[in-house]
């Protein structure tokens, strides 16, 4: 069990998060930069919304061979987005059955930044700049991301978006700058920090989290973070 406070704290902390997001919209001191994404008020809203809504909804795609002991009923819930920021009360609990590792995707951490991405890409088309900054980002996420024992695989928060603030600062067209921001930062994180740490046979040998999810667990921050960063960037 966790400490009750931490859990208070990581509720209130997520709707205060909304209120602000709400009121930041509604004043319109970001109604210009969503515009400049090509989004309405309205749809900006809820984007963050849906992101954080689905940032704990993870979609099976794929069932490994490999099989790991999953935490008992009683243990911590190693792939709640909020276990990093609470504290058990007592150490781990005893491991319980053995289960088919299971990759997935997660709906607030992949799923809506690459259908958000592919909106902009459809807007603006496939530019150099746009491919050299998904580069660069997708490498500095490589170089940085490392496995969490029972988590998955993970990144410091701020590594994505300020990678993705210095990259489209000095290589991207200012017209273009948000989307750019928002692509080559969401999807260079979701590269480099996840797809090709799963296509590397040395890196899932050290992953002995039940569920391997893409976009969630320790990188969904940096994501969602990096996502906020495009609106200031606009």
């Amino acid at each position: 069990m966790f400490q009750f406070p931490f859990i208070l704290a990581a509720v209130i902390f997520f709707f205060l998060l909304l209120i602000f997001l709400f009121i930041m919209v509604q004043v319109g001191l970001v109604t210009v930069a969503f515009a400049k994404l090509g989004l309405t008020t309205s749809q900006a809203f809820l984007v963050l919304l849906a992101t954080l809504a689905g940032s704990g909804m993870n979609l099976p795609i794929l069932h490994s061979r490999r099989m790991i002991k999953v935490p008992s009923p009683n243990g911590p819930p190693l792939n709640n987005p909020f276990y990093r920021h609470m504290r058990p009360m007592r150490p781990f609990q005893a491991m319980g059955e053995l289960r088919k590792q299971v990759v997935a995707v997660n709906v607030g951490g992949c799923l809506i930044p690459l259908l958000l991405s592919a909106y902009f890409v459809s807007l603006m088309g496939f530019t150099p700049a746009l491919l050299l900054c998904t580069a660069l980002v997708t490498a500095a996420c490589f170089a940085m991301a490392r496995p969490i024992p029972g988590v998955g695989i993970g990144i410091p928060m701020l590594v994505p978006p300020l990678v993705t603030a210095i990259i489209a600062i000095l290589l991207a067209p200012p017209e273009h700058a948000p989307q750019i921001a928002y692509v080559s930062g969401t999807m260079g994180t979701l590269l480099g920090a996840d797809i090709l740490h799963l296509l590397n046979p040395r890196t899932w040998r050290n992953l002995d989290a039940p569920v391997l999810s893409i976009g969630g667990a320790g990188t969904f921050d940096g994501i969602f973070v990096t996502g906020i960063l495009a609106v200031l960037l606009a």
